[in-house]
């Protein structure tokens, strides 16, 4: 059948949403969420065909060029239903619940996410992507199209009764959740969790297809810091090595892809997506803090050197993601022949070039090539100063090169949730590494938010793209923003940033705290309310909303001795721990923020002025430590009575910058000498 012309415009043409955007020549009569499509279902009586996905979704494209821009497609779709297309980067809330509806139905999930329901937005159907024909015992969307239209004309009685079946269903998965005591054993847990599922020869956890999931690395570091567990930070350092030597990262242009779909972390699924990036940065940051090895920091700055070149806006918002496609093939951009790497480099130096990243005229993908370093011995590399150094003079003519290549299509909204997260990753390599630019970044891309993403009347907002905010935040824009600001607060002492990370997390205990059984629902109590609303706590490819707040409730609380806000922590743990306790490696971040709950955490103040000589070598020297339990205040003036009274009593001895190490809500002796305080802040903690 013939596919449709650009000619055809529907309405998904007045949206900002680069995800519906690319719908908006589609012969489908295609309606944004909202009360126009949904008042139109009822007065025709029809159901609602509904599909989530995202633009650098690979099998959203396959799904659009083999369905969506078919006429043949378009015109039973357009008959018998009412077409809905979200954007799940923009509404989080809306694929939550329908992507749990689909994973309760089938067993599993994933994007494009395909939603049959009533026009009361009560599901009764639910898949991934379809292909237009049927085959191999599945039904094709014409066939399925015709099918549904049948059912709900004959016997809509029973699909009426399964939707009230599947949303009680659902609503135990997403809302109630099981509660209780969870603790050290819990942690213990997690860590044999971990242990069992590590790929030893490959680095990461299971076969395939693999995921970075780097909070799983930051307990498992933490954990070893305290314990002394050897085989914990093993875990870590093979797994962090075996992405960076695999096809996942990206050795030309730097960055990471989503996942790799070999357990070898060889080929990826080619699209990059900032929250990837951003939790990777950390976690290589943190690996470097911990065990002083100079490649870790290389591959941070590698990840924020890609960031700040190609996913930073003019007004210093970071933007979503880069797409697995360009030309309509996944991986073109990336990928090389080995004559094409001669050609560019020479001879001899395109020779070496292969030889090290496993350039073949055979291909290790599709008869091309993935540049990678799975074979090599990274310590033969790194101490050979000659070799590296050619390396890298290679593969910036190869960068310059692959510059010139049709790019992958660029998701250049700026969503607040993300951008938390990278500001939470600049903000710590700024301090980890001494990089004021990294700072810098971080600042701009709040100021940014707070310019550009805060409504008159102080409401959070969540996406932002060519010159319109839209849509109340959710939970978890909140807490991840919160995140960076501590983050920011740490590494620049300057108030206002602490001040606003109080200021939203009470915004956020405000709109999205359940009173009743703890815990915070993914959309706040003033924004369009859905046929259920959910509490998120699974730590997944970004950590939940729920598990971030614990956290950031935790360093406020103890930073500004607040023991009722303490409490809420208590209440986050308490009202998901039964669910936890089933499957706690599910649950990684959480069980981060249990970790700092559980040990003595150090809140070490420094009274003294903030560009004094005394006062920076006090600061470098906490900076040069891995004191993960640990946080920093300046008291500098009296402006930080605001955030906690008694710190102004904590003052300087002697006219002398002088440092107090706070534990348990009680400080230790104040300390003027820079040895002691040496010491003293390599005292280690347990629990």
């Amino acid at each position: 059948m013939s596919k449709t012309s650009h000619k055809t415009v529907n309405r998904l043409s007045n949206e900002k949403s680069p995800y519906l955007l690319q719908h908006a020549h589609n012969p489908v009569d295609w309606f944004p969420w909202g009360s126009e499509a949904f008042e139109k279902a009822k007065l025709e009586d029809k159901p609602i065909f509904l599909s989530i996905g995202y633009s650098t979704c690979h099998w959203c494209h396959v799904m659009e060029r083999e369905s969506f821009e078919d006429e043949e497609v378009a015109e039973v779709l357009n008959k018998y239903f009412i077409a809905i297309k979200v954007d799940k980067e923009e509404r989080p809330d809306i694929d939550s619940i329908y992507m749990n509806v689909c994973q309760l139905i089938n067993g599993s999930g994933g994007w494009p996410l395909t939603i049959l329901m009533t026009p009361d937005k009560k599901p009764f159907y639910a898949a991934t992507y379809i292909p237009k024909e049927s085959k191999y015992g599945y039904s094709g969307i014409i066939d399925l199209l015709h099918e549904i239209h049948n059912f709900w004309s004959t016997r809509r009685d029973e699909l009426e009764k399964s939707t009230d079946a599947i949303i009680n269903q659902v609503k135990r998965i997403a809302v109630s959740h099981d509660n209780g005591d969870i603790g050290e054993e819990t942690i213990y847990s997690t860590i044999e969790d971990f242990k069992n599922s590590f790929d030893s020869m490959y680095g990461g956890f299971g076969r395939a297809p693999k995921f970075p999931i780097p909070h799983n690395l930051y307990l498992l570091m933490r954990y070893s810091s305290i314990k002394g567990d050897k085989g914990a930070l093993d875990i870590v350092e093979k797994t962090l090595q075996a992405m960076y030597k695999g096809g996942i990262f990206d050795h030309i242009g730097y960055g990471f892809s989503r996942y790799s779909t070999d357990r070898k972390w060889l080929v990826p699924h080619f699209e990059k997506m900032l929250y990837d990036n951003a939790l990777l940065a950390i976690a290589y940051t943190e690996c470097y803090k911990l065990t002083g090895k100079i490649f870790y920091r290389e591959v941070a700055e590698k990840i924020f050197n890609y960031v700040l070149r190609d996913m930073t806006s003019e007004g210093g918002g970071f933007y979503s993601a880069e797409d697995a496609d360009s030309e309509g093939v996944e991986g073109k951009f990336y990928v090389w022949s080995y004559d094409e790497i001669i050609k560019v480099l020479g001879e001899d130096s395109g020779k070496l070039f292969c030889d090290y990243y496993d350039i073949t005229e055979a291909g290790n993908f599709e008869g091309k090539n993935i540049p990678n370093l799975i074979e090599k011995n990274m310590d033969d590399i790194e101490n050979d100063k000659k070799i590296s150094s050619e390396l890298e003079k290679l593969k910036m003519q190869l960068f310059n090169y692959r510059n010139k290549r049709i790019h992958p299509y660029k998701d250049d909204k700026i969503l607040t949730s993300w951008n938390g997260l990278m500001i939470a990753a600049l903000a710590y390599g700024a301090r980890a590494f001494e990089k004021s630019e990294y700072l810098d970044a971080a600042v701009r891309s709040v100021e940014f938010i707070l310019g550009n993403l805060v409504s008159k009347d102080g409401r959070l907002m969540a996406r932002y793209r060519d010159g319109e905010s839209a849509y109340e935040a959710y939970a978890e824009d909140y807490a991840f923003l919160i995140w960076g600001l501590i983050e920011i607060y740490e590494s620049s002492l300057e108030m206002k940033y602490l001040e606003k990370a109080i200021e939203f997390n009470s915004k956020m205990l405000d709109n999205f705290w359940d009173g009743e059984e703890g815990g915070f629902f993914l959309y706040g109590k003033d924004t369009e309310e859905l046929i259920i609303r959910p509490k998120e706590i699974y730590d997944g490819a970004v950590p939940s909303a729920n598990s971030v707040a614990a956290y950031n409730i935790i360093r406020l609380a103890r930073l500004t001795e607040n023991l009722e806000l303490e409490k809420k922590a208590e209440e986050i743990f308490n009202a998901f721990g039964g669910t936890i306790k089933h499957n706690p490696s599910s649950y990684s971040f959480m069980m981060t923020a249990l970790l700092f709950y559980e040990i003595g955490t150090q809140v070490i103040v420094i009274a003294g002025e903030k560009g004094e000589s005394r006062t920076l070598e006090f600061i470098k020297e906490i900076n040069e430590n891995y004191l993960p339990f640990s946080m920093l205040v300046l008291n500098d003036n009296i402006e930080i009575a605001k955030v906690d009274e008694n710190l102004p009593s904590k003052g300087r001895i002697n006219n002398m910058v002088t440092v107090y190490l706070c534990q348990n809500f009680t400080c230790g002796k104040p300390i003027t000498d820079l040895e002691k305080f040496k010491k003293a802040i390599k005292a280690k903690i347990d629990i």
